[in-house]
């Protein structure tokens, strides 16, 4: 079983997946961020489905792009329970959680990244990446995209929940040996923070 959390904007979800099959998912919404509530909405979880943090074969969390904070508290909770229970964590990214809800070979992902800008990548059926994440201007990227037919898939047409998605990539990646420790995981931000594009010496 994975538990698997996206706390990356304020419409969040956590998930219970066994194997490739769907236990439980549950959407947030925490405008004010998860920090103060998200622990108590996966204790709900797991008393929902009679399960223990133990029972986990692994944990796994959206790694980015999204809210810099919410990033970091998603995270930093699925490190911490792997590494209280001795498990593995997958960080999956957004963008690759997005392509998981297309049908096509090809499956652009795009995620609002505010300043006129978007965070976008491309993936195969496979969902392994075709175009890299980066963070542009639509019209820019637009005439990049791959000359075969691609789907396009944003947080507008997709599902809002993308935990349900990130715990079953998760798992496809814990089965392959592509897990880490705790300590080894970092988050995907695609571009800097404004502290850090505004700082002055």
């Amino acid at each position: 079983m994975i538990l698997s959390i996206d706390t990356t904007s304020e419409f969040g979800s956590i998930a219970l997946t066994a194997g490739n099959a769907l236990v439980e998912e549950i959407a947030l919404h925490a405008p004010e961020g998860f920090g103060h509530v998200l622990f108590e909405h996966l204790a709900r979880l797991l008393e929902n489905n009679r399960a223990a943090v133990h029972q986990m074969d692994c944990f796994a969390a959206a790694s980015g792009p999204g809210s810099f904070t919410g990033v970091r508290v998603g995270l930093a909770a699925a490190k911490g329970l792997a590494e209280a229970s001795g498990k593995r964590v997958v960080a999956v990214s957004n963008l690759r959680a997005l392509a998981w809800f297309g049908t096509a070979p090809l499956r652009a992902a795009i995620i609002d990244a505010r300043r006129g800008e978007i965070y976008a990548a491309v993936y195969n059926s496979r969902l392994e990446p075709v175009m890299p994440e980066v963070v542009i201007k639509y019209d820019d990227w637009l005439p990049s995209l791959p000359a075969a037919d691609c789907e396009l898939i944003s947080t507008i047409a997709a599902p809002r929940t993308l935990a349900a998605a990130i715990g079953r990539i998760a798992w496809e990646d814990f089965s392959a040996g592509r897990s880490s420790h705790p300590a080894a995981i970092d988050a995907n931000y695609v571009r800097r923070s404004d502290a850090e594009l505004f700082w002055k010496e």
